[in-house]
């Protein structure tokens, strides 16, 4: 069973990994389409790489609840916690860096993404083989978690706040471009 769940696992991180390449440029190949907008970058700010990473994970779970599901019963709590790390790992790698260095460097991006890919995919894997975070509350919890940043993604790329997080960096304009 530990062998099945490290190909599940590798398996998340190259959908994860293809998939945020391709939502990259999916919002252009699209002509623009609002559908397309929704689930990829529409700029290059933080969010919308962000959304990256949340969309392949998301689009991905029913494959693995399917294929998975009954020998992990925890799996929507670890899919929550997991997608929460590898989210947060985003911003706070980006702006440490940039921070630091005082700009911005593309390599340094792509590699940002597949650390919280990897991340995501090694949190989600320890979480479902120790078993942790079994409780139903938990896994309702983990429900209402997804469907939250998947609201969350929806909403903020055609109505972003006011913050940098937002902000595209070249254009320094948030959300669907007009």
């Amino acid at each position: 069973m530990r062998r099945q769940l490290f190909r599940w696992q590798t398996a998340l991180f190259l959908f994860l990994t293809a998939g945020g390449f391709l939502l990259h440029a999916a919002y252009g190949w699209s002509g623009h389409s609002a559908l397309a907008a929704a689930v990829s970058a529409v700029n290059e700010s933080t969010w919308e790489h962000m959304k990256l990473l949340f969309f392949p994970l998301l689009f991905f779970s029913p494959v693995q609840l399917c294929a998975m599901g009954k020998n992990y019963p925890n799996f929507p709590a670890a899919q929550a916690v997991s997608a929460v790390a590898g989210l947060v790992l985003i911003p706070v790698l980006f702006y440490t860096y940039t921070g630091v260095l005082g700009r911005d460097l593309h390599w340094a991006d792509v590699a940002i993404f597949l650390i919280a890919a990897l991340v995501t995919a090694l949190l989600q894997g320890r979480l479902l083989w120790r078993g942790s975070l079994s409780a139903p509350w938990q896994q309702a919890a983990g429900v209402l978690i997804l469907w939250g940043l998947a609201v969350a993604f929806l909403y903020c790329t055609f109505h972003p706040p006011a913050l940098p997080l937002f902000r595209d960096p070249v254009t320094l304009l948030s959300g669907v471009p007009k």
